[in-house]
């Protein structure tokens, strides 16, 4: 009889640690103060992540390099602006971010005048 309490032990512990690993990157977004630079779309102090996305869209190299960014901040890829060092977000969280970042759907294009 002591295998059930044991048996629920390791299904508990199962289910804590796949929701550990699923981390939500609206979540990320927001522990990480990222919207108080950049907006959904558009710039605000640094580009829009759309803006982002539609950047890098077919650059099958961007996701590390993004992430790298994200880490260890740059300057001048989108002007003077600069992208302050993020130390605090982990490696994995930083992975996360970028490819939330390029999963972005496109821009809408505008009409002109009719």
């Amino acid at each position: 009889m002591k295998l059930l309490p044991i048996a629920v032990l390791l299904l508990l512990f199962n289910s804590a640690s796949i929701a550990i690993a699923q981390t939500v990157p609206v979540d990320l977004l927001r522990k990480n103060g990222c919207m108080a630079c950049h907006g959904l779309v558009h710039k605000q102090v640094g580009p829009g992540f759309a803006q982002i996305a539609e950047r890098y869209r077919n650059d099958p190299g961007a996701p590390p390099r993004l992430a790298e960014k994200i880490r260890d901040g740059s300057v001048g890829t989108w002007g003077r602006v600069i992208m302050p060092r993020q130390s605090l977000v982990s490696e994995a969280d930083s992975r996360v971010l970028a490819t939330w970042v390029l999963s972005q759907p496109p821009l809408a294009k505008k009409e002109g005048p009719k």
